[in-house]
């Protein structure tokens, strides 16, 4: 006997608009409750009034978006989107303490799918079956009711001012804990799902169509070369090694409970302490990082319109490139050479389709035997990258157990994760100790300079947050300090046009104070030894050491 149909349920758009959002009050926005019971407290008179009040509230935020922009055509494909969307983004609201603005959504859709398949699991699974794909069978079990237009219009226009006047109302009655609650908790607002989404969204898409419609503008159009270039009878390779995830707190050098660095420890290196990232993820700091505006006149904006330090070393007659075993180089390297890590390029270093990071270096010492002239190279390294610690370094760098070994790190102890994340930063400590060994052993025939900082850091179960990303005004500052490492051959302070003996110190000097991503730009314009109307000289570590001109 077959299985009787399901019956077809009928619905005005109107009406999915305020089952929706009851549904998404109730389901994806716990994290928001919770905050506005913990601003009053379980015990205080007034607690539940308010999350009583923010729960209206939110309700009616959501029949105002939803009700400005579904129609009878577009009610159940917008809904379809946001189910999964919603679903996923309370999931790891509530697992890791991501919050979703703009920035971070722009971050979600930049991800690469190996990226992508290291955050699935069952749990993420069964909440995706429940708050997302059974929902989505009962919405197109619904037969949209047509309605004659004035009378959808009229109907539409009423719904969506009665839920404006409700959440004025709302927001007036509960003025004094609310505006305490956003003031206390500023990253709330982002959590309010999935208005976060429909917000998050438009703006990203605003931004990149903007950014679509016009080609980078040129910078740095001024440069020109210093007066080293026409001393030098050896090749200068500039290595720059841009780091994923590592954060200062647990960096050996700065003085962790556990020597995470031992063999950089063994080096001659100079070591920076306090180092403050230009965002909490890597779509924000990449670019920064070679913008000349960096972190303290950040303008977003102008960041992804303009050329980044890379093309104005190239500008200059440099050879530049850039290899990649991440997520690509967020438009820092358009229409530069650039080079992915992957198994044809680093055979025996790609278990499982993700290459470890020696793939970067492994055939340092053959590019250097062919260098010729001055070079900037850049690697991109995957370090630190979470959830999957433990797959960022080999089985044989792993002296901290027992490690987590899950891409869902709630099913492991804080110990665990720490410990596979001590291991993956072991792990960048060889491959930085390598390079610079192969660097040392050119050291007779090119002069170079290793230059090592991650991109933004990481929380590891602090305050209860996970991973990065947090909006930077409430970012904790283990996802905002990262470690900084330089590396000098004998012959670089006399290729780059600096007094002998001067570079080092000056370094160490530099060390002993406050620094950020936007010293390097400037950095780096001065070991190259290239001017512009771009460089400043105060952010430019090497200017201490300059030979005056003439």
């Amino acid at each position: 006997m077959a299985p009787m149909p399901l019956p077809r349920l009928h619905a005005t758009s109107d009406r999915l608009v305020l089952a929706a959002s009851a549904f998404w009050t109730l389901s994806a926005n716990a994290a928001v409750l919770q905050a506005g019971l913990d601003e009053r407290g379980p015990l205080h008179p007034g607690g539940w009034a308010f999350t009583a009040d923010l729960l209206l509230l939110l309700f009616a935020l959501h029949v105002l978006l939803l009700g400005l922009v579904a129609t009878r055509r577009t009610v159940r494909p917008l809904l379809t989107l946001l189910l999964p969307a919603a679903a996923a983004a309370s999931y790891f609201g509530r697992r890791y303490g991501v919050v979703l603005d703009p920035t971070m959504l722009r971050n979600v859709l930049r991800t690469d799918v190996a990226e992508a398949r290291e955050l699935l699991s069952l749990d993420l699974a069964l909440h995706l079956l429940l708050f997302a794909a059974l929902p989505m069978v009962l919405l197109w079990r619904v037969q949209v009711l047509r309605r004659p237009w004035p009378s959808a219009l009229r109907q539409r226009a009423l719904l969506v001012a009665g839920a404006a006047i409700a959440a004025v109302a709302l927001a007036w009655a509960g003025f004094q804990p609310l505006s305490s609650l956003l003031r206390n908790q500023r990253e709330v607002r982002w959590r309010i799902t999935p208005a976060n989404l429909l917000w998050s969204s438009g703006a990203v898409l605003l931004t990149d169509a903007k950014a679509a419609r016009q080609p980078r503008q040129p910078i740095g159009l001024d440069v020109r070369r210093g007066p080293s270039w026409s001393g030098r009878d050896r090749p200068l390779v500039v290595l720059l090694v841009v780091g994923e995830t590592a954060r200062a707190a647990s960096w050996g050098l700065n003085g962790h409970g556990r020597q995470t660095t031992p063999e950089l420890a063994r080096l001659d290196v100079v070591n920076f302490p306090d180092v403050t990232a230009c965002g909490t993820n890597t779509e924000t700091s990449l670019p920064c990082l070679f913008a000349p505006v960096g972190r303290r006149r950040y303008d977003e904006a102008r960041i992804r319109r303009e050329e980044s330090l890379l093309h104005v070393v190239a500008r200059a007659g440099a050879q530049v490139q850039w290899r990649d075993n991440q997520s690509g180089c967020k438009g820092v390297c358009d229409s530069l050479p650039t080079q992915t890590v992957a198994a044809a390029l680093a055979p025996g270093l790609c278990p499982e389709g993700r290459c470890l990071d020696e793939g970067l270096v492994h055939d340092l010492g053959a590019r250097l035997s062919h260098a010729a002239g001055t070079h900037l190279w850049v690697l991109h390294m995957l370090g630190s990258h979470g959830p999957a610690y433990f797959a960022r370094h080999p089985e044989n760098v792993a002296p901290y157990q027992p490690e987590c070994r899950h891409d869902d790190l709630r099913r492991c102890s804080v110990q665990e994760v720490v410990n596979a994340y001590d291991n993956s930063l072991r792990y960048t400590d060889h491959v930085l100790a390598s390079a610079v060994a192969t660097l040392r052993a050119h050291a007779g025939r090119v002069d170079s300079v290793l230059v090592y900082v991650s991109d933004h850091g990481e929380s590891l179960g602090e305050h209860n947050l996970f991973l990065h990303g947090l909006p930077y005004a409430i970012a904790p500052e283990v996802q905002k300090r990262v470690p900084m490492v330089w590396w000098t051959s004998p012959g670089l302070e006399r290729a780059a046009g600096l007094r002998d003996g001067c570079l080092r110190p000056a370094l160490q000097a530099a060390a002993a104070r406050p620094l950020s991503h936007d010293q390097l730009f400037h950095s780096l314009l001065g070991l190259l030894d290239l001017r512009t109307a771009l460089h400043e000289p105060a952010l430019d570590l090497t200017a201490p050491c300059r030979v005056p001109a003439g």
